[in-house]
């Protein structure tokens, strides 16, 4: 059976973002075979307009449920840092007018960047979160002094507040409500935010009666994002009945954050229901407002990973196999999945894995194996199947052929957890990374954004030059 046979048999295909043409895979309508001989392997790709794809979306989703369910509020889209703080990320986002949300103290640096380069202006909301060190609430006092009238920090601590009681201006802040982790977490509640039972004594005696503070934003964060789950639905409820809480004593209080993203698409076999789940979301909001006798709140998301992963993608050469047993078949690849894809290795995360040529070859299980000289590095199983096939890498005749794979919707995380620009294990180079856009007849329009890491830079880094 050919493997195209195999897609076909076990999966809805071709997608919205995957076909076959002449047995070569296509993303977004992109030829991959043909960047691969303009660039070569290892190679990075973000497809730059499903990042403005994903904005609207989710636009979209807020904006039917909202006028489905009579809610009574504004949505306003943030894009969070951390996920890929690459420029041409930021750029993406902005242009389709989406908003900033901060981790660090050198995200400040970035937001005085996008200024200067007048990316964005003074009323751009700007949610600063995280624990801070002084670096971090220093920058977001110089930002509130400079005339950005949006800039909100999150306190995520009781005695945060005290880092901006030298401000000669009155300025709005957020509380983020520690919400308790999933059942089969490490901890019970989250290291993250004040406790929830402390809020509203914290802001009755500390932000109420304070001179310059006002209390404008109430946040909430799941770490494993949004899901249809027992565990979310209960933590939403509870978070919203804390808004309502407040919202009675402070009238100031008009907007909620709900962090933690809208899952993407890790295999061929997606059906997360996104409209109905964000319904659900609204819906559950107005009710518990409207019990409480409270105003509904505008909401705020902060999703990053639904932003711009699914615009990433990396593509391998297969350098050779081995048969180290009776049935354990390798495929080497020119890369490493510690160094280019380490969620993979750190956190068992599985991403679409595709070959991107030789679709009408018979198909074999095989194990993926890295550059590196550890065990570790590998890659045996897939988001649906416990195995992984690929194409042989031969043709009818037994002819070697030559196979290139791809791992998709990679576009968030890898880079900043691999150390892009910096070490990586066995000094494994950062890949070739290439943009991919559209000009405004919607012909492909390719750019080298970095070569592939040389030795001299590592060498540099580790005091050899």
């Amino acid at each position: 059976m050919q493997y195209i046979d195999l897609i076909k048999q076990t999966f809805h295909f071709p997608t919205e973002n995957f076909r076959v043409e002449n047995n070569q895979l296509y993303f977004n309508d992109v030829p991959l075979m043909d960047l691969i001989k303009q660039y070569g392997t290892p190679l990075k790709i973000n497809y730059l307009p499903k990042i403005g794809q994903q904005i609207e979306r989710a636009r979209n989703y807020f904006k039917t449920a909202m006028e489905k369910c009579g809610y009574q509020g504004s949505y306003t889209y943030c894009y969070c840092t951390k996920s890929s703080h690459f420029k041409f990320v930021l750029e993406q986002t902005l242009k389709h007018g989406a908003h900033i949300e901060t981790s660090s103290a050198y995200d400040i640096e970035l937001i005085k960047k996008l200024y200067q380069d007048r990316l964005i202006d003074k009323n751009i909301l700007v949610i600063c979160n995280g624990f801070k060190r002084k670096s971090y609430t220093d920058g977001i006092k110089e930002l509130i002094r400079a005339g950005f009238s949006n800039v909100i920090p999150v306190l995520d601590n009781i005695e945060e507040i005290h880092a901006y009681d030298d401000l000669e201006m009155p300025f709005p802040i957020g509380i983020r409500v520690a919400s308790d982790e999933k059942p089969n977490f490490a901890f019970y509640t989250s290291r993250l935010g004040i406790r929830y039972n402390d809020v509203v004594d914290f802001y009755k005696e500390k932000i109420a009666t304070h001179p310059k503070a006002q209390l404008k934003l109430l946040h909430f964060f799941i770490n494993s994002g949004i899901r249809d789950a027992a565990y979310y639905w209960a933590e939403l409820n509870r978070f919203i009945y804390k808004y309502c809480d407040l919202k009675k004593i402070c009238p100031n209080l008009n907007d909620i954050d709900i962090g933690g993203g809208l899952p993407i698409q890790t295999s061929l076999h997606h059906d997360f229901p996104y409209q109905e789940i964000i319904t659900e979301i609204v819906r559950t909001i107005k009710y518990v407002c409207d019990k409480n006798f409270v105003s509904t709140p505008n909401i705020i998301t902060e999703f990053g990973n639904f932003t711009v992963g699914e615009s990433g993608a990396i593509l391998f050469s297969v350098l050779g196999q081995k048969l180290q047993n009776e049935r354990e078949r390798w495929y080497m690849i020119d890369g490493s999945f510690i160094t280019h894809l380490p969620d993979t290795w750190g956190t068992g995360q599985r991403f679409i894995m595709l070959p991107i040529n030789n679709w009408d070859h018979e198909y074999q299980q095989v194990n993926l194996g890295g550059m590196t000289c550890d065990s570790d590095d590998y890659y045996n199983s897939d988001t649906v199947t416990i195995n992984i096939y690929l194409p042989k890498i031969e043709d009818e005749h037994g002819n070697p052929t030559k196979q290139y794979i791809g791992f998709f919707h990679t576009g968030a995380y890898q880079d900043t957890i691999g150390g892009y620009g910096g070490l990586q294990h066995c000094l494994i180079p950062c890949a070739r990374h290439v943009l991919i856009d559209r000009d405004e007849n919607g012909n492909l329009v390719t750019r080298l954004f970095r070569e592939e890491q040389s030795s001299e830079s590592m060498l540099s880094i580790l005091g050899y030059n």
